[in-house]
Parts: C-alpha cells; structure tokens; sequence
C-alpha cells in the first residue's frame, strides 16, 4: 500500500478514534461526592455508543422535590448508596440552560427496558458534575426519571 493512502486512511481513523475516546466521560471525572438533581426536558437525544447522551433544557423554576430523599430506588448490580444519594443531593451551583447528560451504554439501557427518550420529554436526573462543576455543564446520570419510571445506571438491573 502506498504512503499516501495509508495516511488519508489512517490519520482519518486515528482522530475518530481520538475525539470517540475524549467523548466518552469514565465516572473518575465526576465528583461523586455532590450528587446533583436537575429536571426538565430532553431538547436533543443521541442514543448511541459509548453511551447515550441527551441535552437537557433545565427548568426555569428548578427546585429540589421535598420527597427527593424518599424516593424509592431500583436494586443494581453495583453497590450503590442510591438513600445517601438521594439525601445528599444538591442543586447546581452553575445556572446553565442547557446541560449534556452522560446516561449509559444502550446495552445497559436495554436491560434497564428504557425506551430511547424522544424530544420534548420531560425527565429528572441525579448524577455527578466535574470537580467545582468546571468546564462544560455535563452531568453523569446515576438515577434517571422519565415517564413514571426510574432507572439506576450505574450496573445493571438486580
């Protein structure tokens, strides 16, 4: 194979590979000792690998629910403090509208039986910011609630 159509080949792949790697967030990234709670509605879905993601239009009148820390939680595969969690919750400190929500690989969401989420669907999240919620407004989802139901996503369903 010549030299060239080695690079237009595999510059080309080596950066996809690249920007796939820095989109995908491992959950060191995150402060997983500020759980945040944020509701609203999905203003744009990709339901896609690594792992899904959506764009979510925080609500104006953004507040924790009094219940929050009563919410009932579904079992994980992983050990998760899903009542700490829930009771340590916080709101976000940043006044972002719009935030990236990191949910999981479609192959957990599956187990999980979460249908893709559609525009315009309003939906709950706790999760985790980076450190000081610096940077871009993400937040790793460890509870999702969308359409009556609430899905942990961290592992797989118990």
């Amino acid at each position: 194979m010549r030299r060239r159509t080695v690079l237009a080949i595999g510059v080309p792949a080596a950066l996809a590979m690249v920007r796939g790697a820095w989109a995908h967030h491992g959950w060191s990234g995150f402060d997983q000792q500020r759980p945040l709670y944020l509701e609203g509605k999905a203003a744009k879905v990709a339901w896609r690998n690594p792992h899904a993601e959506l764009t979510l239009e925080r609500a104006g009148d953004l507040r924790l629910p009094a219940d929050l820390a009563q919410r009932a939680l579904p079992a994980q595969s992983a050990p998760v403090e899903g009542p700490a969690l829930l009771a340590a919750a916080r709101l976000p400190t940043r006044t972002d509208k719009l935030w990236t929500v990191e949910l999981a690989p479609l192959t957990r969401l599956e187990a999980w039986k979460m249908a893709p989420i559609a525009v315009g669907t309003p939906l709950a999240v706790l999760g985790f910011a980076a450190p000081g919620e610096k940077g871009e407004p993400v937040l790793r989802a460890e509870y999702v609630w969308v359409a009556g139901q609430v899905y942990g996503l961290r592992s797989s369903p118990a």
